[in-house]
């Protein structure tokens, strides 16, 4: 079985299809944990433990464990996220050429997914393509602002690159393990994303802080009823300034969003 196998299984067991985003971002976990030995590490199994029983995924992004603690902390993560169940997508945003990428690839040893960049062509991120098992989500429509600075850019053909992207990824996609990244900030895109690969699953980020669309993040995010709708900030940080009970204000935000879009499923 594939990562979107094990994907689908998870969704179905939990009836969600929330990515809780460990952005575990050490300027805002709470002070009585900075006296831990590894504190993301301590702040990430609080949110684990209170959020488990809604998250379809975990996605840490890897710039918050990018010094030798944070690697640390990271492996612990995706050990517990495991132990409870929770596939792990890394949000890594990889891609080079040559032994580079092949090295980056080796990231996939310890996650089940990873976000990758498609600028640089096929040959940056065949390692990943190759890795059957695995599930390689490519950035394509971003929710970022600037976003549209290329992604939007039109091609002698007439269409804009972000389809492009989407196209490509539909041929690349001979293991069935790729999906894309489209944000919930532009849902006419995501839309219309959707029209062009229907059997694509996406990772729709944009929901939480940034006030993207849930209602079409999740009509046009599911393919087959799988993929993933993440709140990163919206939910680790709800309780912020609760320093005792920032986790179950996490747990109850992550509750409140699968509640909210399962309403659109």
């Amino acid at each position: 079985m594939g990562f979107f196998d094990d994907l689908h299984d998870r969704i179905e067991k939990v009836n969600s299809v929330v990515s809780v985003g460990l952005d575990a971002d050490i300027d805002r976990i709470p002070d009585h944990l900075l006296d831990k030995d590894l504190p993301r590490w301590a702040f990430n199994r609080r949110i684990i433990d209170a959020t488990h029983e809604h998250a379809a995924a975990y996605k840490p992004n890897a710039a918050f464990y990018e010094d030798a603690d944070g690697w640390r902390s990271l492996r612990e993560t995706i050990a517990y996220a495991h132990g409870k169940g929770v596939p792990v997508l890394l949000d890594a945003k990889r891609a080079d050429i040559g032994n580079t990428t092949r090295k980056y690839s080796e990231m996939l040893e310890y996650a089940d997914a990873i976000t990758v960049n498609p600028y640089m062509g096929r040959d940056s991120i065949q390692p990943f393509l190759d890795r059957e098992d695995k599930g390689v989500f490519v950035l394509c429509r971003t929710s970022n602002p600037g976003g549209s600075d290329l992604q939007s850019l039109e091609l002698a053909s007439g269409e804009p690159l972000y389809e492009r992207v989407a196209a490509l990824c539909d041929l690349w996609n001979e293991h069935g393990n790729v999906g894309l990244v489209v944000g919930a900030t532009g849902p006419d895109e995501l839309e219309h994303i959707r029209e062009q690969v229907p059997d694509l699953p996406f990772l729709v980020p944009g929901v939480g802080a940034q006030g993207g669309d849930a209602e079409a993040a999740v009509e046009f995010g599911l393919a087959d009823g799988v993929g993933l709708v993440n709140s990163s900030r919206g939910i680790i940080f709800a309780g912020e300034g609760q320093d005792e009970y920032f986790d179950k204000a996490a747990g109850q935000a992550a509750k409140r969003l699968k509640t909210r879009l399962n309403q659109f499923r």
